[in-house]
């Protein structure tokens, strides 16, 4: 087992270059006003959206390591332009893991970054409550409920969409991520973190598709014994915002020791996270994985608080790099949330 980073593998320069060129020098105007179409072409062009897909397909097939690399990058240059991109990776997994039709028409453009595809399956954890139902119909699916966070609305070409049938199983299908009939989207939410990102809800009042859009179909409970692990885990994110924060420390001597100290924390918990994602069993080892993640959150916290601290004053300006980065850092300790991460979140304040 190796936790070493590819840090030479072309896809970590491509996000290098990205994040220099296009994501970090805007950054600040795109928090203000949203994920420009320009950024998401660019995300498309690079490549880094088929870091982990087959090479048959076009993808890159690269090593977590690498995929986990690229992560924090783009997330510590741009986090809304992460979360939108990020959410992409879950439908190719889905996709290359799929033995239905829908794999040959959609996993190569997917994986080559010809189209962006969105996820709408969050609201199965809130099972045995069915907010998106699933009801077969003659040569389809309809569904029918409320998918109640959507990101990249707008920037999507497409859409993973998810939910519960009445013999509880899961069913994910993809459409088009447009007003459609049965599909309707909610103005853009105003959030304290990642307005950028284009969030809405959903509203499904009999959406139909075929059999053709379905790329997984399973009890629920298997799905779920998949599912739980991988929020356990301390995300690339953290790790990518964390840095950002350090970097602005750079060059002030009063902050010099704070940042010093807080880099080799950042390291530590690093190390841990990622050997832990290596760790060729996802469901062992949960209450150390769980440790781990809230121990990332933790130096995330100081980091980008030491940031805005340093700015003093400057800090509380909306364009201030520190206050975006520390508005991120709150993002991302809920991002993912399962009622298990919750808990072990919770506990570990109180202590």
């Amino acid at each position: 087992m190796t936790t070493a980073t590819p840090a030479s593998h072309p896809l970590v320069a491509r996000a290098r270059l990205l994040a220099r060129e296009v994501l970090a020098p805007r950054a600040e105007q795109v928090d203000q006003e949203g994920v420009p179409a320009s950024s998401i072409e660019a995300l498309k062009r690079s490549g880094l959206l088929g870091v982990s897909a087959p090479r048959e397909y076009g993808g890159a097939a690269a090593p977590a390591a690498v995929a986990r690399e690229t992560a924090e990058i783009l997330a510590g240059a741009c986090c809304s332009t992460w979360f939108v991109g990020t959410q992409h990776h879950t439908p190719v997994a889905t996709l290359a893991q799929s033995e239905l039709p829908v794999r040959e028409r959609l996993l190569g453009p997917l994986a080559r970054g010809e189209l962006l595809s969105g996820v709408a399956y969050a609201q199965l954890r809130a099972y045995p409550r069915r907010p998106v139902r699933v009801t077969r119909e003659r040569g389809g699916w309809r569904f029918d409920g409320t998918v109640p966070w959507y990101t990249g609305w707008g920037l999507n070409d497409v859409m993973l969409l998810a939910g519960v049938t009445d013999a509880d199983e899961v069913l994910f299908a993809f459409t088009e991520a447009r007003e459609q009939p049965g599909l309707h989207a909610s103005p853009p939410m105003r959030l304290a973190a990642l307005t950028a990102a284009r969030t809405v809800s959903l509203e499904l009042d009999g959406l139909r598709l075929g059999d053709d859009a379905v790329a997984l179909r399973a009890p629920y409970e298997v799905w779920a014994a998949g599912d739980r692990p991988k929020s356990t885990n301390a995300s690339p994110a953290v790790f990518g915002v964390a840095t950002a924060a350090l970097d602005l420390l750079d060059g002030d001597p009063a902050a010099k020791d704070s940042a010093g100290a807080l880099r080799e924390r950042l390291d530590a918990v690093r190390r841990q996270a990622y050997a832990l994602a290596e760790h060729p069993v996802p469901s062992e080892r949960i209450d150390e994985r769980l440790e781990c993640k809230t121990r990332a959150y933790d130096v995330m916290r100081a980091a980008t608080t030491a940031a805005v601290v340093a700015g003093g004053g400057r800090s509380m300006d909306l364009g201030s790099r520190a206050q975006r980065l520390a508005r991120e850092g709150m993002f991302l300790l809920v991002q993912g949330q399962t009622a298990e991460v919750r808990t072990a979140h919770l506990r570990s304040l109180s202590r």
